[in-house]
């Protein structure tokens, strides 16, 4: 009988696997600018929100490149864009949401819990309407596992769950730093001034995110 290993993966290649994600995480991408945005205009609490939706979003891809699902971006190229583009859409209909003023930080306290809830749906959706989340894991996974330590899924989920403590960890980072720079900018700027900022950074995200998923 062949032993069990005493890892769900192989101990050698969790240290190099966690600096390759924290360098992707690190590297300036719409999650990042939108979590900066967000923080930035609507405080901490909202931003850690959104946060909370990017993360399940991301669960929600690595799950299903765990079990196979996204093999389907690449058999079927066309839905791969199909994805991509109903990203840039919703993020340039967030641009014009914030220009409107919806969710102003300025508002009521009546409406904190329906604004937290509505960014944690948006950062949820923002990132299960971005392939290159899927092809992260298609394309990275299957380099640190190895055929020979235990089953597959096994590998993948447990390799995609240090990858999410990551992402949370370094996004969470983003929303205190911009928070910390948001008290500075709310007392300078207000009205139409910092939605047509917002607006225009959110616009920004969504042209990035179109440039950095078209391969």
């Amino acid at each position: 009988m062949i032993p069990h290993p005493a890892w769900p993966v192989d101990p050698g290649v969790i240290i190099p696997f966690l600096v390759a994600v924290a360098l992707i995480e690190l590297t300036p991408g719409p999650n990042m600018g939108w979590l900066a945005l967000v923080s930035l205009s609507r405080g901490r609490l909202a931003g850690f929100a959104a946060v909370a939706g990017v993360t399940v979003g991301l669960a929600a891809w690595m799950l299903a490149a765990a079990f196979g699902l996204t093999q389907a971006l690449l058999i079927w190229p066309w839905l791969y864009q199909l994805i991509r583009w109903a990203g840039v859409a919703f993020l340039l209909w967030l641009a014009w949401e914030a220009w409107r003023g919806d969710g102003d930080p300025a508002a009521g306290d009546g409406e904190e819990h329906r604004t937290l809830r509505d960014l944690f749906l948006r950062g949820m959706t923002g990132n299960l309407l971005n392939p290159k989340a899927a092809v992260f894991y298609v394309a990275l996974l299957p380099t640190f596992m190895r055929p020979d330590h235990g089953s597959p899924l096994t590998q993948a989920l447990t390799l995609g769950g240090l990858h999410l403590v990551v992402a949370a960890a370094i996004h969470s980072l983003i929303v205190l730093g911009g928070a910390g720079a948001g008290g500075l900018v709310l007392t300078r700027m207000q009205g139409p001034a910092l939605r047509a900022v917002t607006a225009g950074g959110i616009a920004v995200v969504a042209l990035w995110m179109a440039w950095e998923t078209r391969g």
